[in-house]
């Protein structure tokens, strides 16, 4: 499969998995073959990482967007007083973090005082993250989850440390298959533990479903498009929850 098709692939899983998300009655598989969404994506991502000729533009775009998403649920969650809430949605933020990341280490590979640098630069946006509700006290009011979609923080994002520690394994063992099969594997057992002996029931292991898709990369970039899937994130998700709120309601 090319990066294009994988992206298709992952676009269809993430449109059902928000349908499932914003329709109760939706059937519950939309939501378990929905977690396979994300770590397509988080694939793509890395090999577009690994081949782009100007990195810094991507993380820009990146970080633009998740700029853009930020606000943009901010702008709905108080101009719509809806029974069903927007959610939040800012898949671009992890994978900016990712992107980061990726390039601290090999900066840090090559060079270690510039690496450190750039380490230190990330710790102290962290530290920044949490200091500035102090110095601007209207920044109170904001949620985590706007909060850092301006301020990026590698713990409080919609998927969580966890994932971007996945997604920077996925860059490092990309051309490394059998290896990239068993940490994968062992990542949505680890999952499937942790969401029991916190819930007693489990549907993020489910990503599993991903990986057969990974495996069939085959190196190839495919159509263009890249500004459709930018497009269509906002468009769907802003798409379905007013379908439930306002056209589709029992």
């Amino acid at each position: 499969m090319s990066t294009f098709a994988l992206k298709i692939t992952a676009l269809i899983l993430m449109f059902l998995d928000h349908a499932g998300l914003y329709f109760e009655g939706a059937p519950m598989w939309f939501r378990w073959v929905g977690r396979a969404s994300y770590p397509l994506f988080l694939f793509s991502m890395v090999w577009g990482y690994h081949y782009t000729r100007d990195r810094k533009k991507y993380l820009l775009r990146l970080y633009l967007m998740s700029i853009f998403m930020t606000f943009f649920t901010y702008f709905i969650k108080i101009r719509f007083d809806a029974a069903i809430d927007y959610g939040y949605h800012n898949i671009f933020l992890s994978m900016f973090l990712v992107g980061v990341l990726i390039s601290t280490i090999e900066l840090f590979l090559k060079d270690r005082k510039k690496g450190g640098i750039m380490i230190c630069i990330i710790f102290l946006v962290q530290i920044l993250y949490y200091m500035m509700p102090g110095f601007f006290p209207f920044l109170r009011s904001l949620s985590g989850d706007t909060l850092t979609g301006v301020i990026p923080n590698l713990a409080l994002n919609e998927y969580g440390l966890e994932f971007i520690a996945l997604g920077v394994l996925m860059y490092f063992l990309k051309e490394k298959k059998d290896l990239l099969t068993v940490v994968y594997l062992l990542f949505c057992i680890a999952q499937f533990s942790e969401e029991m002996l916190a819930a007693g029931t489990a549907t993020q292991w489910m990503m599993v479903l991903a990986l057969p898709f990974m495996l069939s990369y085959n190196n190839q970039k495919g159509p263009g498009l890249k500004y459709f899937f930018y497009v269509f994130y906002p468009a769907h998700t802003f798409l379905l929850f007013y379908l439930a709120n306002y056209v589709f309601v029992k």
